[in-house]
């Protein structure tokens, strides 16, 4: 049985994409024709194979998933993400340091949505994207981990503090020493902020960067040789904002708050 309902849902793009259409809700064959773009002599004998095996019922002239179809398809999706994830990006995950998330999480890379990979650009390789500063000014509530030092942190995130954002950033001790001996006034502007909070994890933490706001998330990850090659990772997906505060939250958690210098 098992077998013949794998059969059933992955040997056919038609039966998998009319499992996934059911899953927003009931449809007619109008609807379905349109929405998959297919003929009525296409789509019948599949809807039919779908009836047999007890995934689709027929209720007063529209489809609808059955219980045992609902359940199947709800696991199907997060599979289908994944491989969506990682197909539009496979080279960048394979060569990624991805134990850095934790286990239970990256079960679930697939949440990441549609992503976009930000290559480094010869000419500007040591500036911040255009892509994150241009959308972290814009946002007003901004969760970072900054396990690296960059020239441009300071002065960004202390006119975000100015500007009245709601920020909660996780430092590693070397940079916050680093701001400490460097940026004072900076840091004095982020520590001094009601709406900031500076946390610092004693932990040594290997995730470079990550950066999440209400817009967008931004991740950066060591390659597989422990490296930083100025490849991050970008999305505005809901599923991605969610899965990147969590990540957040996990740094968060190890870190202790910093009241004053």
């Amino acid at each position: 049985m098992s077998s013949s309902l794998c059969d059933t849902i992955w040997l056919s793009e038609k039966r998998k994409n009319l499992l996934l259409l059911l899953m927003e809700g009931p449809r007619d064959i109008e609807q379905i024709k349109t929405s998959l773009n297919v003929t009525s002599k296409a789509m019948m004998p599949q809807i039919k194979i779908l009836k047999k095996q007890g995934l689709v019922l027929q209720k007063d002239g529209t489809y609808v998933l059955s219980e045992i179809g609902k359940l199947i398809v709800g696991n199907m999706l997060p599979l289908l993400n994944t491989l969506e994830v990682l197909e539009e990006n496979r080279e960048y995950w394979a060569s990624r340091d991805t134990s850095v998330i934790p286990n239970e999480q990256f079960m679930r890379l697939g949440e990441m949505g549609e992503c976009m990979v930000i290559e480094p650009d010869l000419n500007h390789l040591f500036d911040l994207p255009r892509e994150f500063t241009e959308n972290l000014i814009k946002s007003r509530c901004i969760m970072s981990s900054l396990s690296y030092y960059h020239p441009l942190y300071p002065s960004l995130y202390s006119r975000l503090a100015k500007s009245g954002a709601e920020m909660k950033i996780v430092l590693t001790k070397a940079v916050f020493n680093r701001l400490k001996d460097d940026c004072r006034d900076e840091l004095e502007t982020l520590l001094n902020s009601e709406n900031t909070v500076v946390k610092v994890c004693e932990e040594k933490l290997h995730l470079p960067t990550i950066a999440v706001t209400e817009k967008f998330v931004y991740i950066c990850l060591f390659n597989k040789q422990g490296k930083y090659d100025h490849r991050k990772v970008m999305s505005f997906d809901a599923s991605a904002l969610r899965w990147g505060r969590e990540l957040f939250i996990y740094y968060n958690e190890l870190s202790q708050e910093v009241i004053d210098i």
